[in-house]
């Protein structure tokens, strides 16, 4: 035990340790690689862990297969075709695996599903094509009549080699079906037809398709009800908005949902099917409320729920429960991280669990539930040390009209916390989207090099209900820039930031931000870096895969609207000669979410305007470089481009904030 004289002297050491380890310069090459094993899920006798895979190279991946106790050699290793990768993994039985097809569509974007659904044995062997559009596979005679878009919805509470494949026919793409899988032999059974494309399914333990959910064609979010061999559309509530079936209670006739009251924050309930003899859980009136990482072995039951703001701090539903209590154990030995259980073996013996925070990428491991030992089964990024990493710390601000608003800032290690230079980095989207305290690349490089990072949760962003994202729409070039220049005028109150040094930087929906808010603030930055950016907001309805299926052309209407006259005058490529400081554009020329049309079209406006830039476009890359030393030079030039024109830790002359 310490005693109380040698506190203070622990303390000393303690901070002239962090002193010297902030004054390491992390690789840029340590912050350009990206995770070589992810969506870990183990076998249903504990026995195994399958991953996804991702070779250095950015280009190759595929499925690997792990014995629990050994990950210095993959039991099965199976590549896939280039920028292809496993979307979802799901163990259909110890012996067999169901494996849904994507292709990798950048940093920034995300795996997107093929709709092609395969399954393969443990050890690499009997592999069949079970849905899609190839005719291959068991069922190959009947792919003519049989080719759609498949996606794995789940699986039974006790394993026998089936799972549950929702579907959609391309003969008719306004239908969601699902169907019970036998993995091996291919053979299925409908569960449900529903005449609506794109919903999800809940399904009960005993293998019933309770409801139907997602946002239709007209997006707008929709949710039915089974009842007897029909479907009854729920009407939609004031108080009850974005109505989200989770879970059936085990047994009983009740669920788990969640919902927006009223439209502000969201409350985690356990009701009725019918809505009847509601229990709230959990409520917050700031934050959505999810219980994401804290769930029991199936049957599937929640035993704590956590705020989707802030620093996630569990609240236990039943504090002296054992899964609770372990999860609470878990926790203290784990100071500072949030600990997610995240498999389970099918007895419950073994649970797979990780550990993350603002400076872990993740730990995974697996505890026996009965003699409680711990074994470590691999780092999310071994090279990262999270004691080189820099605090992330989750504020509230107020915007200029009053509403309370989330900030997030890196602060660079070891130094003090006043008169720094800023970097604004607004998250992409942006509707439905935000940024979280966890481990970010982007945010722990710039903090690395001695920036602040601010990133806010402008209105639009996602966790915050339903009021909170709409009040986004048809706001993209006017009041959600002006809620991000509030959150730099903030900063700088707050004395975080040097009025004389900002920048920003911002990908997708944040580079499209990055372009305008020099043009809504005047003055106020010094350099601004689009990477990926959407530039002519028109444009989306000719050009970029969003304009490809109705609900996505309901999407654009519904949040930028098609007044002409009103795009023109929220798209940058329209006010580049309003733009007044150095600009940095950096494009995937493969890009299909933010074509490379929009590059094109935002140099020619700074070329008419002439204005300065610089630029960094790669082959072969799309909504996001993923190839390292494409990443390595983009993080190279960023830098350089930053340190030009915010100079680095020498402190800009002292002026007036804007």
């Amino acid at each position: 035990m310490i005693n109380r004289l040698a506190r203070p002297m622990l303390a000393a050491l303690c901070l002239a340790s962090t002193a010297a380890s902030a004054a390491d310069l992390v690789p840029v090459a340590d912050f350009a690689r990206r995770m070589p094993l992810t969506s870990p899920s183990l076998s249903p006798d504990g026995q195994y862990v399958s991953l996804a895979f991702h070779d250095p190279d950015g280009k190759t991946h595929g499925l690997a297969i792990y014995r629990v106790g050994d990950m210095s050699k993959a039991v099965t290793l199976i590549r896939m075709p280039p920028y292809e990768a496993p979307a979802k993994i799901a163990w259909a039985s110890p012996t067999r695996l169901v494996v849904a097809r994507g292709k990798v569509d950048g940093s920034i974007g995300r795996t997107m599903l093929t709709g092609e659904i395969m399954s393969i044995d443990v050890d690499g062997k009997n592999p069949d094509y079970l849905y899609g559009y190839q005719a291959v596979g068991k069922r190959a005679a009947t792919r003519a009549t049989d080719e759609g878009w498949g996606e794995i919805e789940g699986l039974p509470v006790q394993n026998n080699g089936h799972f549950y494949m929702r579907a959609t026919s391309w003969l008719d793409q306004n239908r969601s079906t699902l169907y019970d899988v036998d993995a091996k032999t291919s053979t299925r059974k409908q569960m449900a037809d529903i005449g609506i494309g794109g919903m999800s399914f809940m399904i009960s333990p005993d293998g019933q398709a309770r409801f139907a959910f997602g946002t239709d064609d007209s997006f707008r979010w929709v949710v039915f009800h089974r009842e007897g061999s029909g479907w009854n559309k729920l009407s939609g509530s004031a108080q009850q908005q974005n109505f989200t079936p989770v879970a059936s209670v085990a047994g009983s006739n009740r669920i788990y949902a969640k919902y927006s009251p009223d439209g502000k924050g969201g409350a985690f309930v356990e009701q009725d099917e019918d809505g009847g003899n509601p229990k709230i859980i959990r409520k917050d009136d700031f934050s959505e409320v999810s219980a994401s990482g804290l769930w029991t072995p199936a049957p599937l039951r929640p035993f704590g729920t956590i705020a989707d703001t802030g620093i996630p701090q569990p609240t236990y539903i039943d504090p002296a429960s054992p899964i609770a209590k372990l999860h609470m154990a878990l926790s203290q030995k784990f100071p500072g991280q949030f600990v997610s259980f995240v498999d389970y073996s099918e007895d419950g013996g073994q649970l797979m669990f990780s550990v993350s925070s603002d400076r872990e990428p993740g730990r995974y491991m697996i505890i026996d539930t009965k003699t409680f030992k711990v074994s470590k089964l691999f780092d999310a990024k071994p090279w990262i040390d999270p004691a080189k990493m820099s605090e992330r710390r989750p504020l509230r601000f107020k915007a200029s009209d009053g509403l309370e608003l989330e900030a997030i800032l890196t602060f660079p290690k070891g130094k003090p916390e006043t008169n720094l230079p800023l970097v604004l980095m607004p998250h992409g989207g942006p509707h439905g989207v935000s940024d979280d305290w966890f481990y970010e690349d982007d945010a722990q490089f710039l903090a690395n090099r001695g920036y602040l990072v601010l990133q806010v949760n402008y209105r639009g962003s996602g966790s915050r209900g339903s009021t909170f994202e709409q009040a986004g729409y048809l706001k993209w070039g006017t009041r959600i820039q002006e809620d991000l220049i509030d959150g730099v005028k903030w900063a700088i109150a707050q004395r975080f930031a040097d009025p004389g040094r900002v920048c920003v930087y911002g990908a997708s929906f944040g580079g499209y931000s990055a372009m305008m808010v020099p043009v809504r603030a005047p003055g106020m930055f010094r350099c601004a870096v689009g990477y990926d950016g959407i530039y002519d907001l028109d444009m989306m309805y000719n050009k970029g895969d969003i304009k490809d299926r109705k609900s996505g052309r309901s999407y654009l209407t519904t949040v930028i609207g098609k007044d002409q006259a009103d795009l023109a005058a929220n798209s940058p490529t329209h006010l580049a000669d309003k733009i007044d400081v150095p600009v940095f554009l950096v494009h995937g020329e493969d890009d299909q979410r933010a074509p490379f049309a929009q590059f094109k079209a935002m140099r020619a406006a700074l070329d008419a305007a002439h204005k300065p830039y610089e630029t960094l476009t790669k082959p072969d890359e799309r909504h996001g470089f993923v190839k390292p030393e494409n990443v390595e030079e983009f993080y190279n030039r960023l830098q350089a481009f930053l340190d030009k024109h915010l100079g680095g830790d020498r402190p800009a002359t002292a002026q007036a904030a804007p």
